[in-house]
C-alpha cells in the first residue's frame, strides 16, 4: 500500500520552487492560485532568500502549492492512504477531495496569517532534539517550560517556546539528546502561544464546505483515519495549538500496511522519519520534477509486500 505525505514548516529553501515552474501549465496553475490568495507564489519559490520564506504567513501557502502542484505532476496514482506534518495536513486534506485546491490555498494563507500574527506576540520558536528516550525528554522539556510540539517518532523531538526557554535547552539538554537543532520557523507552533489563532481559523473554515475522504486521511491528533470532511476540518482547526502526532501517524502507516512512502515537494524530512521507523518500506521524497518517474515507478510497484520491496 502506498502513504503519501506532505511536509511541514521548514521544509522549504530558497528557490524550490523553480524547476517545477517548468512543467506545462505549471506557471498558469500557480499564477492563478496566487490571484486567488493575493501572494505570490512565484516569486516565494523561485527569487525571495530565507528570511523572505522563513515567514509564516510566506512558508505555508508556499508549500501547500508545491506539494499539489508536485502531487498533480506525479499523474494518476492511487495512494492507500494521506497525511501531511502541521501545515502538510492542508495539503493532504487536498490529496484526499477534503478540500479543492483554491480553498485548501485560502485556508492556508488565513491559517499562515493568523499564526504569524500570534508568533508576532512573544519572541518564540522551536528547536529538534535528536535521540533520548521520550519517557526522559518530555518531563525534561515540560520542567524548562517547553512544550513536546512535534513527537516525530524515529528518536525526534521538536521542542517549542519562548527564545528564552529555548536557549536554557541548549545548556541543559534531557539525558541521551545527542544534539539540539533550531528550526526556520518564525514561532512555537502547536503550542498554547498558537491559541489566538484558532479562533481566527475556526472562522475561515466556516467558510468553506468539506467533502469527506475518498482516500483514507490520516490526522496529526491522534494518529487516526478520520471518515468525515466536516471531522478533518475541525481537527485542522484545533491542531494549530496541540501537538503533532507523527510517531503515531506512522504507526496507523505500519497498521494499514504501508509498504511504499512518496513524500511530495519539498520532500525529504518525513522521508528521513520513515527509513527509520518503517523498516523495509520503500521511501521516496519529491525534490524536483527528475524524481518523478522514479515516484511513478514506485506507486505502480506499491502493492508488493514491503519485505520483498526491501529487497529489489
Amino acid at each position: 500500500m502506498l502513504v503519501l505525505v506532505a511536509p511541514g514548516q521548514g521544509a522549504q529553501t530558497p528557490g524550490f520552487l523553480t524547476p517545477w515552474l517548468e512543467l506545462p501549465g505549471a506557471t498558469d496553475r500557480v499564477a492563478a492560485w496566487s490571484d486567488a490568495i493575493g501572494l505570490d507564489l512565484a516569486h516565494y519559490g523561485t527569487k525571495a532568500d530565507a528570511d523572505e520564506i522563513r515567514d509564516t504567513a510566506v512558508a505555508q501557502p508556499l508549500l501547500v502549492a508545491a506539494g499539489l502542484l508536485s502531487a498533480a505532476a506525479l499523474g494518476d496514482i492511487a495512494p492507500g492512504a494521506v497525511a501531511g506534518h502541521s501545515v502538510g495536513e492542508i495539503t493532504a486534506a487536498a490529496f484526499a477531495g477534503v478540500l479543492d485546491d483554491t480553498a485548501a490555498l485560502t485556508l492556508v494563507r488565513k491559517r499562515g496569517l493568523a499564526m504569524a500574527e500570534a508568533a508576532a506576540v512573544t519572541e518564540t520558536g522551536m528547536a529538534a532534539l535528536l535521540g533520548g528516550d521520550p519517557e526522559v525528554t518530555v518531563p525534561h522539556l515540560e520542567k524548562l517550560g517547553l512544550t513536546p510540539a512535534n513527537m516525530n517518532g524515529a528518536g525526534q523531538i521538536v521542542a517549542a517556546g519562548t527564545l528564552e526557554q529555548l536557549a536554557a535547552l541548549n545548556e541543559d539538554k534531557p539525558e541521551g539528546v545527542r544534539k539540539v537543532i533550531a528550526l526556520k520557523v518564525a514561532g512555537a507552533f502547536h503550542t498554547h502561544h498558537m491559541a489566538p489563532a484558532v479562533d481566527r481559523l475556526a472562522e475561515a473554515a466556516e467558510e468553506l464546505a468539506p467533502a469527506d475522504p475518498t482516500t483514507a486521511y490520516v490526522s496529526n491528533r491522534d494518529g487516526r483515519t478520520v471518515g468525515t470532511g466536516a471531522e478533518v476540518l475541525e481537527r485542522l482547526v484545533g491542531q494549530v495549538a496541540n501537538p503533532v502526532r507523527w510517531d503515531l501517524c506512522m504507526e496507523t502507516f505500519k497498521e494499514l500496511g504501508v509498504t511504499a512512502l512518496i513524500e511530495v515537494c519539498p520532500g525529504g524530512t518525513l522521508t528521513g522519519l520513515a527509513k527509520r521507523a518503517l523498516p523495509g518500506v520503500r521511501t521516496l521524497a519529491l525534490k524536483t520534477p527528475d524524481d518523478l518517474d522514479a515516484a511513478r515507478e514506485l506507486a505502480a510497484t506499491a502493492s508488493e509486500p514491503a519485505a520483498d520491496a526491501a529487497g529489489a
